[in-house]
């Protein structure tokens, strides 16, 4: 795990206090993933922050009877409509656990899968579970802000490319001279509307290509009558 630029981990102060046994394994483990623990009054039991995203998480140690899972699912409810993404780590040891917590699961009317609900076997588990979790949409947010510079470097190159081809149309116009233009002025609107005077100042064109630019983007005699080379 050590190849993640890792984040920080917020963990809910109450969830803090009432399970003190399980903050060395935590902490151990976070450290190896380059994540900054941090205990603050969050809604959830825990929130990882890891590339700009934050993933919650509601971590249960054990599952109440059917009968006393109201607050713990109305709680549930809450957390789902404040984060777009969001789990619940359930620890389900017995049997008898999983068959409370499906009875409880189907009598609460949660929509299955939203959220996720995740089963471990132990807490040292859930706490795995947490972090692979908060590594993997981290690593997809990041796969998604290079692909999306890498389009946008693509597109604003090919519109360059664009730009160069529509100069180089204009008579007397060469591939050097198209680049020093967009270079000087940056975009076809400014080079159309700029003065021969402006083009001198921000280009090495010569006065006669200057001119030649003011006229074709601004004599319309000049841009339709034909051109005899």
């Amino acid at each position: 795990m050590a190849k993640y630029s890792g984040g920080v981990c917020m963990m809910n102060i109450k969830w803090r206090d009432r399970h003190p046994y399980l903050l060395h394994s935590l902490s151990s483990l976070l450290h190896a993933a380059s994540y900054r623990l941090n205990f603050l009054p969050v809604e959830p039991d825990f929130i990882f922050n890891t590339a700009g995203l934050s993933i919650a998480f509601i971590f249960i140690t054990n599952w109440e009877s059917a009968d006393d899972t109201t607050t713990t699912f109305g709680r549930i409810e809450k957390m789902k409509t404040q984060f777009g993404h969001f789990y619940v780590i359930a620890t389900i040891t017995t049997n008898d656990e999983n068959q409370r917590f499906i009875d409880s699961y189907f009598k609460s009317g949660l929509a299955i899968g939203k959220p996720t609900f995740i089963p471990v076997q132990n807490a040292a588990m859930g706490f795995e579970k947490m972090l692979k979790l908060a590594l993997v949409h981290g690593e997809i947010k990041r796969h998604d802000v290079v692909a999306k510079i890498n389009i946008e470097r693509e597109q604003s190159v090919q519109n360059v490319e664009a730009c160069i081809t529509a100069l180089t149309a204009i008579p007397g116009i060469d591939t050097h001279d198209a680049h020093t233009l967009m270079q000087g002025l940056g975009s076809i609107k400014a080079i159309s509307k700029a003065s021969q005077k402006a083009i001198l100042e921000n280009t090495d064109l010569c006065p006669g290509k200057a001119e030649t630019i003011v006229k074709f983007f601004n004599d319309p005699q000049y841009y339709l009558r034909p051109k005899i080379k």
